[in-house]
């Protein structure tokens, strides 16, 4: 079976095609700044073929109308027809408390999805954009399914997922923590806890997906107990651009200084904060050359990134009663021995300890364990692979298709898989 996954942006749709005997990508792409007049298109195989090109894409259909045509392509293709694909699995981000587990694509459940547009404005109106163009290129016959970032979060306890506002808010509007990266943190921790050789069921377990966005998740008995991301991927530490947690005054009192409206406010705390408000710089290779450069900015803007990281370790051990492992992943997690070094630090009064040649040496997709023997906690990092789990779900629910009843055949639940 192959399976092709989608994760659409606003602007973007990349995609990876999965062939799902082997769990191997086959091919992978991105399309760029669709909706602009000069958009990007890019596709790789497997065995090292790739195409780029300046295109323009008006919309998520003729973008996704690219995809298919690279698939077949007679010089870059895999596939020689659109049928060998047999299902589609595409990454939504709010499932909200209407979705807690992957589900197969129906108008139930596009309503479903629409109606959390407000929750996540900026992830769900053009994910839904990337089901429709799906749907219009490859017709009702191909299976969709969908695998929601929210979805692992939902076990948290209420103690942990309310907000102490009026009651009625969450009666009203929903407003709670939902959390997000739920994919990465339950591909990172299954598959830690398979190297490890332990059941997830048995691990007190932290797993901290580091990169331009990020978040933390306390698993406890194989369940989320909390996360750092809260009603949208703003809550939290600080991240490339955005601001993370801060005092709710703050917000108010910036609006009545400058004059600004609600959607400017947001912009400052989603795009202009963060590494970018302390010191100028998002990425953080450009951030880590001005720190070496001796720029206090940029020395500042990771001593507050590693502490607010820690605090939140720190926090979620005492929430656990205890710790058994500790992960790292995404793009810094994975890529940015400083960084796990740093954080790594504040733990040694619990006795972690990091052996610095492996640690350095563990970046570019390279995974393992990099705490030292006598260390009183085992310290990973894990390579995540959203698009694998997406694309077990999208085959877990095909496959439970045949032989599911009407009631029961849209849902699976990722627990099971």
């Amino acid at each position: 079976m192959k399976v092709l996954v989608i994760n659409a942006g606003s602007s973007s749709l990349k995609y990876q095609l999965i062939d799902m005997d082997t769990e191997e990508m086959v091919a992978k792409g991105n399309c760029e700044r669709i909706g602009q007049e000069s958009g990007v298109f890019s596709h790789k195989t497997a065995d090292g073929r790739q195409m780029k090109k300046r295109v323009t894409m008006k919309d998520h259909t003729e973008a996704f109308q690219m995809v298919t045509t690279a698939l077949t392509d007679p010089e870059a293709g895999v596939i020689k027809k659109l049928t060998e694909v047999s299902a589609i699995g595409h990454r939504v981000a709010q499932g909200g408390s209407i979705f807690r587990k992957s589900v197969l694509v129906n108008e139930d459940v596009i309503k479903g999805i629409e109606s959390l547009i407000p929750l996540a404005p900026l992830h769900n109106g053009p994910e839904l954009d990337g089901i429709r163009a799906c749907q219009q290129v490859f017709g009702q016959d191909v299976p969709q399914c969908v695998v929601f970032d929210t979805s692992f979060h939902s076990t948290m306890p209420p103690k942990a997922y309310m907000y102490a506002i009026p009651y009625e808010y969450y009666t009203k509007y929903k407003i709670r923590r939902y959390g997000f990266h739920g994919t990465s943190h339950r591909y990172v921790s299954k598959h830690c806890a398979h190297l490890m050789h332990q059941p997830l069921e048995d691990l007190n377990m932290i797993t901290c997906h580091i990169g331009n966005g990020s978040s933390i998740a306390a698993i406890r008995d194989g369940k989320v107990i909390d996360t750092t991301m809260g009603l949208t991927p703003l809550d939290g530490f600080m991240m490339g651009t955005r601001s993370g947690s801060l005092d709710p005054s703050i917000v108010t009192f910036i609006m009545e200084q400058e004059g600004l409206t609600p959607g400017e406010m947001s912009d400052i705390l989603n795009m202009k904060s963060g590494m970018y408000g302390i010191c100028g710089y998002s990425d953080d290779r450009d951030v880590t050359k001005a720190e070496i450069e001796g720029d206090p900015k940029a020395i500042l803007a990771h001593e507050m990134l590693t502490y607010q990281i820690a605090k939140y370790i720190g926090s979620y051990i005492t929430a656990m009663g205890g710790l058994d492992c500790l992960v790292f992943t995404a793009g810094l997690g994975e890529n940015q021995p400083h960084l796990r070094y740093s954080v790594c630090r504040y733990l040694k009064y619990m006795g972690v300890k990091i052996d610095g040649e492996l640690n350095d040496k563990m970046t570019a997709g390279r995974e393992g364990k990099i705490s030292t023997p006598d260390s009183s906690v085992p310290v990973w990092i894990i390579s995540t692979n959203e698009e694998l789990i997406i694309a077990r779900d999208t085959k877990q629910i095909v496959e439970k298709l045949k032989y599911a009843s009407t009631e029961d055949k849209t849902i699976v639940d990722p627990e099971d898989i």
